[in-house]
């Protein structure tokens, strides 16, 4: 749901029509002919900068990752505190895919599916999806620090409980093509079990 924001380099301009291909399409409906015409890149210029359209996934995951990353930290710094924060980056992402017609979500999620038996990917998939998770688990330990969630839990565990529900409320809500599986994850969790 992250995009990273448009750049004039061409190499940026490839990835980022490829992480909106990636939501949309997957890895297998993706076609790079379809990605070099909405970047306005020649076909010969995709080989100087990926080596495989594999190589080109995974650097897309990557990015998509890193705009995530930004994404959830300027939501917590830009916030009164982490739990508004957390809960302003997670209506955003309710937002964003309600606005996309339900149709995309998470790139590491749907990805992860489709490409279980590509290791590459599945590798960049797997660090992308850890480093997600770390995020929110500082977001979560901040929260505790400041006695705004329950501190009997591990910060970990609570970060991969959420990651768990968030991304099934998102397929959820994909099917449901409704919002309310997603905003009661959040409510259940950051405003139920994860509260002291």
């Amino acid at each position: 749901m992250a995009r990273p924001r448009r750049s004039e380099g061409v190499r940026e301009r490839l990835l980022e029509e490829g992480v909106a291909s990636l939501v949309r399409h997957g890895y297998h409906g993706t076609g790079l002919q379809e990605v070099l015409e909405r970047a306005a890149v020649p076909k010969g210029s995709f080989y100087h900068y990926f080596r495989s359209k594999e190589d080109f996934a995974a650097e897309a995951i990557r990015r998509y990752a890193s705009c995530l990353a930004d994404e959830l930290s300027a939501a917590v710094e830009g916030a009164s505190d982490p739990l508004v924060g957390l809960r302003r980056f997670f209506r955003a992402q309710v937002t964003e895919l309600a606005s996309a017609g339900y149709v995309g979500g998470c790139l590491v999620a749907n990805l992860g599916a489709e490409l279980e038996e590509n290791d590459a990917c599945r590798d960049v998939l797997r660090s992308s999806l850890l480093a997600y998770r770390d995020g929110l688990r500082a977001a979560l330990d901040a929260c505790r620090e400041r006695g705004l969630l329950r501190d009997d839990l591990p910060a970990r565990d609570m970060a991969d409980l959420l990651v768990a529900a968030w991304e099934g409320a998102v397929i959820r809500s994909k099917i449901e093509r409704s919002p309310r599986p997603m905003r009661q994850c959040l409510a259940q969790l950051l405003d139920g079990y994860f509260r002291p």
